[in-house]
């Protein structure tokens, strides 16, 4: 575990697990690195470098009041990436992670880069909008700030239920991932909560996907009931030229996290890293 110092001084937290070729893995809103402990062990196990960072923000990594774009979020990854001086990496990233993956190869490019893994992600665009329909409507973020706002814990343990699908008969979702997802999310300061709604919401990032240049592994729940797939999933995968998509029937938001979702994931980010 150690720190990297980004180019406008914040410090951003991270974990380096095991040797051989490194998976990078960028986590999603409101969690942590610890949201992908599972998988980080996982591929130690199998071989792999595992690296996974606290997002500004977020976790044990700074908590400036600006900063929370992608630009900046994919900058922060590249500062990782350089201080390391990772290559022939695997990206993997879940939700709003997705937008920094996208993101930083729109900006820095695949010269580090040998694969990408979007799980369950934003691109390419959330908003609801006249040529994005299956998107989410503007009021929904407007709703998701208030309730930070308005008493942000109880607004975290509320959302959980969604994020998990813990409202359809059969899940299994345990009162565990529910108290992590609560736990992780304490531990983003309110004003990264806020701001990054804005900023997950309504960028857009098509021509980031249009950049990908490498195989990539598009999987998505087609429950998830936080990031639609047919906004986002289903057309990234045909916006990136070598995308391979994986559709998890009830799968939902928190796929790499409940039991049999995250085992299954597993098994088919290894497939993906031996190609």
């Amino acid at each position: 575990m150690g720190y990297v110092t980004t180019r406008d001084g914040e410090e951003i937290f991270y974990k380096d697990w095991g040797q051989g070729r490194p998976v990078v893995f960028s986590h999603g809103w409101p969690l942590n690195a610890d949201a992908w402990d599972d998988q980080m062990k996982f591929v130690a196990e199998n071989g792999y470098r595992a690296i996974a960072h606290d997002r500004r923000g977020h976790g044990r990594s700074s908590q400036p009041f600006n900063g929370y774009d992608f630009d900046t979020f994919a900058d922060d990854l590249n500062d990782l990436i350089n201080h390391l001086d990772l290559r022939d990496v695997t990206l993997v990233a879940h939700s709003m992670g997705g937008g920094e993956l996208a993101r930083y190869i729109g900006r820095h490019g695949t010269g580090r880069v040998a694969q990408a893994v979007l799980l369950s992600a934003i691109p390419p665009l959330m908003l609801q909008g006249p040529n994005n329909p299956e998107g989410v409507p503007a009021q929904v973020f407007e709703d998701i700030k208030s309730g930070i706002l308005r008493e942000r814990s109880q607004y975290w343990k509320d959302a959980s239920e969604g994020f998990f699908s813990a409202n359809r008969p059969g899940n299994k979702v345990t009162q565990g991932n529910r108290d992590a997802f609560w736990f992780m999310a304490m531990h983003e300061s309110i004003q990264a909560g806020v701001r990054c709604v804005d900023a997950f919401a309504r960028t857009d990032f098509t021509e980031d996907l249009r950049k990908f240049d490498v195989p990539t592994l598009v999987v998505h729940g087609d429950d998830d009931q936080i990031v639609p797939i047919d906004a986002t999933g289903r057309k990234a995968a045909q916006f990136i030229p070598d995308a391979t998509l994986k559709v998890y029937e009830g799968g939902s938001h928190g796929i790499a996290l409940v039991p049999g979702d995250k085992e299954k994931f597993n098994r088919d980010l290894l497939d993906f890293l031996k190609r």
